[in-house]
């Protein structure tokens, strides 16, 4: 049952605070793993591929079923596959702490990024479903994106704290969160009546098992080329590969939707050019801040020798998210839209990371100070406007479809910053093993961020016309599917 009044009662916020947990639980399981990465090399003598491998498949499993666990939480229902994957989630965890062998890590973390790509839908949509469009909703995704973004940042000083007591508690501890989250999650959280259930909610003729196929095996595949791009020394053969057999296995995917009578994704949600832009924009905004943490990571933990914990408190000014995005976005979206909100968010990160690209040898934390500040208020406008605008317009039995896609956006993201400012800064570095040359290598893959969240905010522009980003959705015609993300036209 949604909820409709128009002020949150007790259990109103008691549900949004249960599946904020969960977003949570998301962001800061992965940063912590990330801060804790060469812990776990030394104690377990991984291999520099074997550790990558760590990452990578968590990237593989997310990337890969994204849009697969989206359509799932809308065809099978969102608070079943909420609770199941939650469960799931926990399991591979809490094994991925036992491990003691570095495939053991790779299967808990595949296993694991999987619960999260039909986790993270499915509460999305259980949010944009359980709340009224309008200013109830917009408030509590403001709040949702707050918490999603907050968990990152926070997440690099937990990992750093828990490293220093023992790098399996970094598994550990998301296994009390889970636990914690789930029982909550039981009692409170329910499927709402969707208000518009639209003609293939629930198709009669069954589940689309040749598109699900098709889909997962593209998006595996095209993740798989992304993470191989930051390891040149692979050779581009296989790199090229997978990229092509993720291309072919997506045309036969989409052959394949066009022809079944119950297809798991609808094509026509990807015709409007908004929801094309919001996707855009979230896949260069998040790529850009992955590659720029991961490159500061390497400036103060590699070239000025500061611990995880002495890292991760450094950027914690960054999580002032947590406390901006349910305070002043959402009543700056009411004011302004979706896009102009996002699009002031993506001019700051802009500056913030320009403001960084003359980073010294020696700079003062006070020299950093701006950019820290700028990127958490970045964060406050920009990541808020995304997370609305991937459900604006879009009929309530698609909501975990259009979860699945800005998830999958943001993934993809994710893993091009990382492999863009990788490959920069290798292909920068000179054969003079020098603080110097690493420092200019640093600063030459440091434009990579700046160039991708300026791209995303001219994408965005497009979307600044007049009368068209105040973040409503258009009617919809009876009898006609509802457009996607009609935020900024």
């Amino acid at each position: 049952m949604s909820i409709s009044n128009r002020r949150m009662d007790g259990r109103a916020r008691a549900v949004l605070f249960v599946l904020c947990g969960a977003i949570f639980l998301e962001g800061i399981d992965v940063a912590m793993l990330n801060v804790a990465l060469p812990s776990i090399r030394a104690d377990l003598g991984l291999s520099t591929g074997m550790l990558s491998g760590v990452v990578s498949a968590y990237v593989l499993g997310y990337g890969g079923f994204m849009l697969l666990g989206g359509r799932a939480a809308d065809l099978l229902g969102r608070r079943r596959m909420f609770l199941l994957w939650l469960v799931v989630f926990l399991v591979f965890s809490g094994l991925g702490g036992f491990a003691t062998e570095g495939w053991m890590l790779l299967v808990a973390r595949f296993v694991t990024g999987v619960a999260a790509a039909f986790l993270a839908p499915a509460g999305l949509s259980l949010v944009t479903t359980n709340f009224p469009e309008g200013p109830l909703r917009t408030r509590a995704l403001g709040i949702y994106a707050g918490m999603a973004a907050g968990g990152f940042t926070l997440g690099l000083v937990a990992g750093g704290l828990l490293t220093s007591i023992g790098w399996r508690w970094v598994f550990f501890a998301p296994v009390i969160l889970s636990a914690l989250i789930l029982a909550a999650a039981i009692p409170l959280v329910r499927d709402s009546a969707p208000r518009d259930p639209g003609p293939r909610q629930r198709p009669a003729g069954g589940f689309d098992l040749a598109g699900a196929f098709g889909i997962t095996g593209a998006m595996l595949l095209l993740a798989y080329g992304v993470v191989r791009l930051e390891r040149p020394g692979d050779g581009p053969a296989g790199t090229v590969a997978a990229f092509l057999g993720g291309l072919l296995l997506l045309a036969l995917f989409v052959s394949i939707e066009r022809r079944s009578a119950n297809p798991l994704v609808r094509l026509g949600i990807l015709r409007n050019p908004a929801l094309v832009r919001t996707n855009l924009a979230a896949l260069l905004f998040v790529g850009s801040f992955a590659g720029f943490q991961f490159l500061v990571t390497l400036y103060l933990q590699e070239l000025r020798g500061w611990s995880a914990l002495q890292t991760g408190l450094a950027m914690l000014l960054i999580g002032l998210d947590v406390v901006l995005s349910p305070l002043l976005t959402p009543r700056l979206v009411d004011r302004f839209g979706n896009v102009r909100v996002l699009f002031g968010g993506l001019l700051l990160a802009a500056l913030s990371y320009a403001l960084f690209l003359p980073v010294g040898p020696d700079w003062t934390y006070a020299a950093m100070v701006p950019t820290m500040l700028l990127l958490g208020l970045a964060f406050s406008l920009a990541y808020g406007p995304l997370t609305m605008a991937a459900t604006d317009g879009v009929r309530e039995s698609e909501h975990g479809l259009a979860g699945g896609l800005l998830y999958t956006a943001i993934q993809f993201g994710t893993a091009l910053g990382l492999s863009a400012v990788t490959a920069v800064n290798v292909a920068a570095l000179t054969e003079a093993d020098s603080p110097g040359a690493t420092l200019d290598a640093l600063r030459a893959a440091l434009l990579v961020p700046l160039v991708l969240v300026v791209l995303g905010a001219a994408i965005t522009a497009f979307g600044l016309r007049s009368g068209r980003s105040t973040g409503t959705a258009e009617p919809v015609p009876a009898h006609q599917p509802a457009a996607a993300g009609t935020v900024g036209g």
